[in-house]
């Protein structure tokens, strides 16, 4: 038998629809939550650290940490591995991770006007908060569909092959649409369709291991030949050609490699490879122009961060992403760089913060010490030294991981 994907607006009424669709069909009914608990699996990695891919908000690290790509590789290849069996209803995000070339999977739309969403939500909810939860969905579901398909309209009917409007269409209704969709001939199983899905599992493989070197590349496979399509602009192409064949190659079942130029390699963007022992690193710093150029001398050095221009700043930045080094300056508009140091130190310990300053006393130094800070540096620093710093920040931060892990492995 065949796939049905469900995706859907929030308070469509998606939830009577599936219940009643599952016990119609017999499907066994596949949440995000189990792909995202496979993914975690399979990949070995937290699965909140895997939820990552279906936030809104993209996090300041990831242009140089790819953990957004990351999570999508792996619940791309843990989806693959779901759709190897049939007779399945997958509801939420994940779906939309399989395919067009499987064309045995039913992909379905549930979606519904503001007025009759917010009319559903309102029986248990103030309108003022239903409306903000319907806004932010409504903005998940849109960063999703734009990372994948570079499409702003999550309801853009070119992405499914039936859209439902639940403001039109009662449950009972819509059951019945789906159900008699999946009896045409043209949505069971094939010969083509199985290679396509088998391709896919391929191509899902060839995903994660490029992931786990730190590259991002668009895979495709069609009966073992690999094609990865490189979308952002990088100074030595063929070297990035030859790595990512080097890579892809390795994976059973891939006969040949061939990599291409994409629609986007032209773009502003620059292909960096994530490196896994490179520390989070955000610099805090009120003086734009030092600031920015202390980055890009960093980066010549790979070690990549981002930038907080103040106190607040920085500690929305600790509080929504996950920075494990902090280059700290002390004189700060606003809230300055000694209570940045103590909000931290007793918010996320773990991470190790270096205060950079071209304003501190002696007394400033001993303060920041006692509260925790890993080092005290003052403006002007020798690059070097700076960057001798750095690693040892990162060579502690390490030690306090693997200790941890140890300690949660036993």
């Amino acid at each position: 038998m065949s796939v049905v994907t469900i995706f859907s607006s929030e308070f469509c009424r998606k939830e009577s629809v599936v219940r009643e669709l599952v016990d119609l069909t017999g499907y066994r009914h596949v949440t995000d939550e189990d792909v995202l608990t496979l993914a975690a699996e399979l990949s070995g990695t937290d699965k909140e650290k895997l939820r990552v891919a279906f936030k809104r908000k993209m996090s300041v690290f990831n242009k140089f940490t790819h953990e957004k790509e990351y999570s999508v590789a792996w619940l791309r290849l843990a989806i693959a591995e779901i759709i190897a069996d049939d007779d399945l209803l997958i509801d939420g995000f994940t779906g939309l991770l399989i395919p067009k070339t499987i064309t045995h999977v039913l992909g379905t739309c549930i979606v519904a006007d503001i007025s009759f969403r917010l009319a559903q939500a309102e029986e248990g909810l103030p309108k003022k908060e239903a409306l903000q939860r319907i806004r932010k969905a409504d903005e998940n579901c849109a960063a999703w569909m734009d990372m994948l398909f570079k499409i702003r309209d999550p309801w853009d009917p070119s992405l499914y092959d039936i859209v439902i409007p639940a403001d039109k269409t009662g449950p009972e209704e819509s059951v019945r649409l789906i159900e008699e969709n999946l009896r045409s001939e043209v949505i069971h199983p094939t010969d083509s369709s199985r290679r396509a899905a088998r391709d896919f599992m391929l191509a899902s493989n060839v995903g994660v291991a490029l992931a786990g070197e730190g590259h991002n590349a668009e895979v495709s496979v069609r009966d073992g030949a690999a094609t990865l399509t490189i979308n952002k602009n990088v100074l030595m192409l063929n070297r990035l050609e030859e790595e990512l064949k080097s890579i892809a190659v390795r994976v059973e079942g891939v006969n040949s490699v061939e990599t291409r130029i994409g629609k986007g390699f032209h773009r502003t963007d620059i292909y960096r490879k994530y490196d896994f022992d490179i520390p989070k690193l955000l610099l805090v710093d009120d003086e734009r122009e030092f600031v920015h150029t202390l980055s890009e001398r960093l980066l010549m050095r790979d070690m990549n961060s981002a930038i907080a221009y103040d106190g607040e700043a920085a500690l929305n930045i600790l509080h929504e992403d996950e920075p494990e080094v902090m280059l700290l300056d002390l004189k700060m508009p606003g809230i300055d760089g000694i209570e940045v140091l103590r909000k931290v130190k007793q918010t996320r310990p773990e991470v190790e913060v270096i205060i950079l300053t071209g304003h501190g006393s002696e007394e400033d130094r001993k303060t920041c010490i006692s509260i925790g800070a890993f080092a005290y540096l003052q403006k002007p620093v020798d690059i070097n030294v700076l960057t001798e710093t750095l690693k040892k920040a990162n060579e502690k931060l390490q030690r306090n991981k693997a200790r941890k892990s140890d300690s949660s492995g036993k």
